[in-house]
């Protein structure tokens, strides 16, 4: 198997890097300047300059893009339509890092975490944003994506433990109440799904037990 990892040299990119080799998978990082990442293989291009020659060789493309400035905040859709293009009628899977601010909170999907009173308020632009791509990732018939959800206290330093509870468009609590998962963890479950490639078209969502 050969993977591509989109914004490697990100917090999360890094990890995922790390984890896929680290199972002896072939992974490649592409990054903007210098790897920083565990990749053997670098593509040093701008996600936007990016062709469909550059990823055509992948049988998974992960796209671990974020972005948190107000200017910069339209770029989760524009990027993940560019992403989409460049893999659509193809064989090549696109798994994608998401974000918890969509996840539902009531079993007829009329309710998101966004949405309560006690959301923060600073991070509600960054939910509705990535919201906002993943409805237009919904519509895409043309591609093999999948979208994972952290839980929403996703912790940066937190522990690998190697255990997690994989659900699916609701907030999930684990045998502790909490809905938390650390940056490792959520790389494991994420790899676990480039392997395994059983939730297609679909969004999941990810807490350590």
């Amino acid at each position: 198997m050969k993977i591509a990892v989109i914004c490697a040299n990100g917090k999360v990119g890094k990890l995922l890097v790390k984890e896929a080799a680290a199972r002896g998978i072939d992974v490649t990082a592409v990054v903007r300047g210098e790897n920083q990442s565990a990749a053997s293989h670098v593509i040093r291009k701008d996600l936007f300059h990016l062709t469909p020659s550059d990823l055509e060789d992948f049988d998974v493309v992960i796209d671990a893009f974020g972005t948190w400035t107000p200017e910069t905040l339209p770029q989760h859709s524009t990027s993940l339509k560019h992403l989409c293009d460049l893999v659509k009628d193809r064989e090549t899977r696109l798994l994608v890092v998401g974000g918890a601010g969509s996840l539902y909170t009531n079993p007829e999907h009329t309710m998101q975490v966004m949405d309560k009173a006690d959301f923060p308020e600073i991070f509600r632009p960054l939910a509705s944003s990535m919201g906002q791509a993943l409805d237009e990732l919904r519509t895409r018939t043309d591609v093999k994506w999948t979208y994972l959800s952290p839980a929403g206290d996703f912790q940066p330093e937190g522990p690998r433990t190697g255990k997690y509870i994989l659900s699916g468009e609701e907030l999930t609590l684990n045998s502790r109440g909490e809905s938390v998962i650390s940056y490792a963890d959520y790389a494991i479950a994420m790899i676990d799904e480039a392997l395994n490639g059983i939730h297609i078209q679909q969004r999941i969502s990810v807490v350590t037990e």
